[in-house]
């Protein structure tokens, strides 16, 4: 059970510095949302689920942090993400698709 618990905490390390690291590269807020909203959500899922191997006691808590890391972590991205968009933050050149744009299009019409 240790060994479960060492592997899954190290897999929870690999993603949380992917993600990280994410965040230095990409070129714009939306992109560093979804790297690091993607990244952080899977190594905190893994840490979690690691602490129920290596700590049996906090296994109840262990359970309601990964509950609320799978749910908080989607909802607070969408809500950052949207917000930056209304407040008029511009994606990068590189971007190919601005899906939220080509809906207010067609509201408009």
């Amino acid at each position: 059970m240790t060994a479960i618990g060492q592997i899954l905490l190290l897999i929870g390390g690999i993603f949380l510095f992917l993600g990280s690291l994410g965040l230095v590269r990409m070129p714009d807020v939306y992109n560093r949302l979804q790297t690091g909203t993607k990244a952080s959500t899977l190594g905190a899922m893994s840490i979690g689920l690691s602490a129920i191997f290596l700590l049996p006691g906090a296994a109840g808590k262990a359970v309601l942090f990964v509950i609320f890391i799978v749910l908080a972590n989607p909802i607070a991205s969408n809500t950052l993400g949207r917000s930056a968009y209304l407040s008029g933050v511009k994606l990068a050149d590189e971007s190919v698709s601005d899906e939220w744009g080509a809906q207010d299009e067609e509201g408009k019409k």
